[in-house]
């Protein structure tokens, strides 16, 4: 995301969590320090970026004071994703048996069933 453009809509901030929003902020603050210096030493060509950033700071302040004062729900965390359960065992094997084997190994569980 782009800062100081019109992508940095309060609506947007809101989906973002409070360490995303701080990153913002550094981002940005860093972001006015060298157009700033590039004004000073007069390489800077468009002063409208500047006013851009300005406000996106101040948008971003906006939304964490908000937040810290209940005005604004901070968002919920992002669902954590598990990874898929691994195979048991006795499935392993019995996927890795070849036709052969499982004839065997059915014929050992039907003879072992009888005898109980």
């Amino acid at each position: 995301m782009a800062i100081g453009s019109k992508n940095l809509a309060p609506s947007e901030l809101d989906s973002f969590e409070d360490s995303r929003l701080t990153e913002e902020l550094r981002r940005a603050k860093e972001e006015l320090f060298n157009l700033r210096f590039q004004s000073a030493t007069g390489q800077l060509e468009g002063h409208g970026r500047v006013r851009a950033v300005k406000r996106d700071i101040a948008r971003i302040y906006t939304v964490m004071r908000e937040r810290e004062l209940g005005i604004r729900a901070t968002p919920a965390p992002a669902p954590i994703v598990e990874a898929k359960p691994k195979r048991s065992r006795a499935k392993k094997d019995a996927a890795d048996t070849t036709p052969e084997t499982a004839d065997v190994a059915s014929t050992q569980v039907a003879e072992s069933e009888e005898t109980k």
